[in-house]
């Protein structure tokens, strides 16, 4: 029985290689009839290629061209749509046609090496047999090795296991002759998109305006023709595959966007967000293009200037803690629809502009945002205040008894002067983490516990002026 299999599996091979070679049935995109593909995060997309073919009732060895260079072959799937097809076996062939890889399959084999007298333009024609192709080219040409290639090499045909464009080499059972429609589905590599955003706040500062645009990218070493698009934003969880075979990548053409093309819808899938774009797209072969997101007007928006302290400085005497201390400069505003927005935000960088006074719009600052769900705040930091800074200082530090075996027990003492160059008033929100079980025992301004680790407290901070904040704290550990 063993050797029974043994041997229908090799006559199995046998006609595929030979129907591969000689009797394939070739599909390229002229047969595809429609094509969709869901881009995921991290290098990671879905292809479901329609085409109509042509095929014999019986065994067929169906050669389909213009898939992904980089495709995952173990999760192809060929299917008819009426039902009347079964896969057998299927091949990709990811060797590529290029003067490299010519020679390489030719190691072993006779060529012709054509050599051009310069003096006369007569030409020689001499048999060598090619020796090898690694790191350069070694050949054997009557009685003689030589290396690197003295002429122009002639191929007598091009090998049968190297192709012009990536190609997914399957042996079909059809129960039918005829066309049929069938769809070919995979997972690739080569396909990816990120999230960028572009805000300009308002003279006041108080709302902005904001434009979404996802950047995809293909690398992935065929073209999708006006393809249905979709983008799955989360974090999906994969098993490592094993190492597949790049493309050759080449330098991104930027295409941008029509500004008036409608938003993207969005669903949810699962626990991740699906958007999908409203008409149909070409992403080409080495190209990088943008389409629109999302676009809100005069959302409502936040702004705050924080300085943040140390935990460190509460158990050991420090004096100087900082002189003209910077300020982190911060924007943040909710995702609702209340604030005109209220739609899952995929993660991106966000980058914030602002009008100066000649009406220019000028770069101030950027962040990244995560994945940012319905009703939850995006929070950004710019960078850090120019005019208004700060000098901070411990001003009084000591140990007290231990309250129990194995604890320790401090009290300090701390100012910071604030100050604003501005000609109008700013308040600056000091932040400051404490540890272990603590206790402000005094205070210059009121405080509130924003967590059980930290105090912040709010400090106005006249035009042209300064603040001072001082306070008095004991800890135990």
């Amino acid at each position: 029985m063993i050797l029974k299999r043994t041997t229908i599996a090799i006559c199995l091979m046998t006609t595929f290689q030979v129907m591969a070679a000689q009797d394939e049935i070739r599909s390229t995109l002229h047969d595809q009839q429609s094509v969709a593909v869901t881009i995921y995060n991290n290098d990671l997309a879905l292809v479901k290629d329609q085409r109509k073919v042509n095929l014999q009732s019986g065994v067929n060895a169906l050669a389909l061209r213009d898939v992904s260079a980089q495709i995952r072959p173990e999760t192809a799937l060929l299917r008819s749509l009426k039902g009347q097809l079964q896969t057998l076996e299927q091949n990709f062939d990811y060797d590529l046609l290029s003067p490299e890889k010519l020679l390489e399959k030719y190691i072993g084999q006779t060529v012709q090496v054509i050599r051009t007298n310069s003096a006369t333009g007569a030409e020689t024609i001499e048999p060598a047999l090619v020796l090898a192709a690694n790191n350069g080219t070694v050949l054997k040409m009557g009685n003689r090795i030589e290396t690197g290639i003295p002429g122009r090499i002639v191929y007598p045909d091009v090998p049968g296991n190297l192709r012009d464009r990536p190609t997914l080499v399957t042996l079909v059972s059809s129960k039918q002759s005829g066309p049929q429609e069938v769809e070919l589905s995979y997972l690739t590599h080569g396909l990816g998109w990120k999230a960028d955003y572009v805000a300009e706040l308002n003279a006041a500062e108080d709302r902005l305006d904001l434009s979404g645009w996802v950047t995809l990218t293909n690398t992935s070493g065929t073209t999708y023709r006006d393809a249905k698009l979709q983008l799955v934003a989360g974090d999906v969880n994969r098993v490592t595959p094993p190492p597949v075979p790049m493309a050759l990548m080449r330098k991104n053409e930027l295409m941008m966007a029509d500004a008036a093309a409608p938003a993207m819808a969005e669903e949810a899938l699962l626990e991740y967000h699906l958007y999908s774009l409203e008409r149909p797209t070409t992403l080409a072969e080495n190209q990088t293009k943008q389409v629109a997101l999302l676009s809100a007007q005069s959302v409502p928006v936040r702004k705050e200037l924080v300085l943040r302290g140390s935990p460190y400085y509460y158990n050991s005497s420090q004096g100087d803690l900082g002189q003209t201390l910077k300020l982190g400069v911060f924007v943040e505003f909710d995702n609702k629809e209340s604030a005109k927005l209220g739609k899952p935000l995929p993660k991106g960088i966000m980058r914030v502009y602002k009008q100066d006074s000649q009406g220019n719009a000028q770069f101030v600052g950027e962040d990244n945002i995560d994945h940012t769900a319905k009703n939850e705040i995006v929070r950004l930091k710019l960078g850090e205040a120019f005019d208004v800074t700060a000098n901070k200082k411990q001003t009084d530090f000591k140990k007290l008894p231990s309250p129990a075996k194995g604890s320790s027990q401090f009290e300090s003492a701390y100012e910071i002067v604030l100050k604003n160059a501005k000609p109008q008033p700013v308040t600056v929100k000091v932040i400051e983490p404490i540890p272990g079980d603590w206790n402000l025992l005094a205070q210059s301004h009121p405080s509130t516990k924003s967590s059980s680790n930290s105090a912040s407290w709010n400090i106005t901070i006249p035009a042209n002026g300064s603040t001072t904040l001082t306070y008095r704290v004991q800890v135990k550990h």
